[in-house]
């Protein structure tokens, strides 16, 4: 193997017809690369995705996702590493574990939010990461706008607004769902108390950023005619609302099917590059990719209501598979957890088709209320009129 630093792409072009029109990378060191096969992992904006003539179908979000590498104390003695994910609103908030102190953050919230909390001090965005994951919405809401109508905010102002809402909603500063526990408190709550991570105490310098969320597809994963001797993996050929953790679960078994084409075809001495022998990768791949795409996707449209009987719906979903052991190391097994050659099980794909049903079922019921709602204002105003 051999890694080229200091150096970008300039173009790519096809060689001539005579010479297979293998892919050519000119760099820009004046070096011309000619590739049997030419993998495009270079994201969802991919050079090798537009020289393939690969067209990508699906939409953006009204959302942005912060991230950051953040300090906190260490967990309780004996707790194994645990990701935590809150769901609000605006849109979920994550923290995924790297060691025992430190975590990344994913926070995926409105894009206005999002500008807000990347332009403010650390100690603001440390004050809002504890109370994001701790106050009630009604609170969450105050504090948004803070930051939203003050591009000076002060950690003191926030953590003074915070204190007095905490107040009012009864919680003790002993209490796991304080801002700004102590000692045992600090390390998160277990036992009677709801789970919850422990009290972020500082963000790496350097390391917040942000960028908009999408759900994409590439068409097909290899490139054809003109664009033949290509195949795309990861972002280049997919990306999904970070909300279930699974982009790079999806991008890693991509390339673990890739890997294997290319290895069956050199054992038996064929051409890597041929359809023939990369065919088994996007039969392997694409629909299992497109499931958990379109899964994820009607999850966030799931977690974006805040109609009462929906709200109540998920939330009784989530708790009875919690305590259905068997269910839940299938999904989990499905999701990544555990490594796989064959298709995924038919349990996961009839839980994407409930969760795309139940996302259809929500996006019904709030038009019959909405309409309904139209209708009564509309007899009233006649009424009126009588």
């Amino acid at each position: 193997i051999q890694l080229l630093d200091n150096v970008k792409v300039d173009a790519i072009t096809p060689d001539e017809p005579d010479n297979g029109r293998w892919p050519i990378v000119r760099l820009s060191n004046g070096r011309a690369l000619r590739a049997r096969l030419l993998i495009g992992a270079d994201g969802f904006n991919s050079p090798v995705k537009k020289y393939a003539g690969i067209r990508t179908y699906g939409w953006a979000y009204d959302t942005h996702a912060v991230v950051a590498t953040m300090f906190h104390h260490p967990l309780y003695p004996g707790t194994p590493l645990t990701a935590y994910q809150r769901f609000l609103p605006t849109g979920p908030i994550a923290l995924l574990p790297l060691s025992d102190t430190v975590s990344s953050l994913v926070w995926s919230t409105k894009p206005a939010i999002a500008a807000a909390l990347k332009a403010s001090h650390p100690d603001v965005l440390c004050r809002m990461i504890n109370a994001a994951f701790r106050l009630p919405d009604v609170s969450l809401r105050v504090l948004n706008d803070m930051v939203l109508s003050s591009k000076d905010l002060s950690p003191e102002e926030l953590a003074d607004t915070i204190k007095w809402r905490e107040e009012a909603h009864g919680i003790a500063p002993v209490s796991s769902l304080s801002s700004f526990g102590e000692g045992s408190a600090a390390v998160g709550g277990y036992g009677d108390e709801v789970e919850l991570p422990p009290i972020v105490t500082s963000i790496q310098p350097g390391s917040v950023a942000g960028f908009p969320l999408r759900m994409s597809h590439a068409e097909t994963y290899l490139g054809e005619s003109a664009g033949a001797r290509t195949a795309l993996v990861g972002d280049a050929a997919h990306t999904v609302h970070p909300l279930a953790g699974q982009g790079l679960n999806m991008g890693l078994a991509d390339v673990e099917s890739l890997a294997k084409c290319i290895e069956d075809a050199l054992t038996v001495g064929a051409d890597i590059g041929s359809r023939t022998a990369l065919a088994p990768y996007p039969k392997e791949r694409y629909f299992e990719n497109h499931k958990m795409i379109s899964a994820t996707d009607k999850l966030h449209k799931l977690y974006g209501t805040t109609w009462s009987p929906l709200v109540w719906a998920r939330s009784v979903g989530l708790e009875v598979v919690n305590e259905l052991d068997t269910i839940k190391a299938a999904l989990m097994a499905s999701a990544g957890s555990q490594p796989r050659r064959a298709s995924s099980s038919p349990l996961w794909t009839a839980t994407t088709m409930g969760i795309e049903g139940l996302a259809g079922l929500t996006h019904t019921a709030e038009s019959v209320v909405r309409g309904a709602a139209d209708l009564g204002a509309a007899l009233l105003k006649g009424t009126s009129r009588r």
